[in-house]
């Protein structure tokens, strides 16, 4: 259950990086409270996934899983950059998630 805590944050936490991009630097209402509970909530997620889990990997996860969902979203949405450096170096976050990840119990 612990790994589904932790995948849960993460995308918890793409939700409220993107939510801060919409908040302009938290001077819109909506967006800025929407933020903030998907912030609370992936903070409460990964900690109930620190019940379990190591905390270098659980937050090297939690953070790779919003690097990475951040990037593809900036790029779909936001007309960001997709060269081929750029989806390289994603690709070797995702591998050292998939990696931490066989490498924890």
């Amino acid at each position: 259950m612990a790994w589904i805590y932790l995948f849960v944050a993460g995308l918890l936490e793409i939700a409220w990086a993107v939510g801060m991009k919409y908040s302009e630097g938290f001077t819109r209402r909506w967006p800025s409270v929407f933020t903030l509970v998907m912030m609370l909530l992936s903070f409460g997620f990964l900690s109930l996934a620190l019940k379990r889990l190591p905390i270098g990997t659980a937050y090297a996860i939690w953070t790779g899983i919003g690097a990475v969902g951040v990037t593809i979203w900036g790029i779909f949405f936001f007309g960001e950059a997709a060269g081929a450096l750029r989806l390289a170096c994603i690709a070797l976050i995702v591998a050292g998630i998939v990696g931490l990840k066989w490498a924890s119990p």
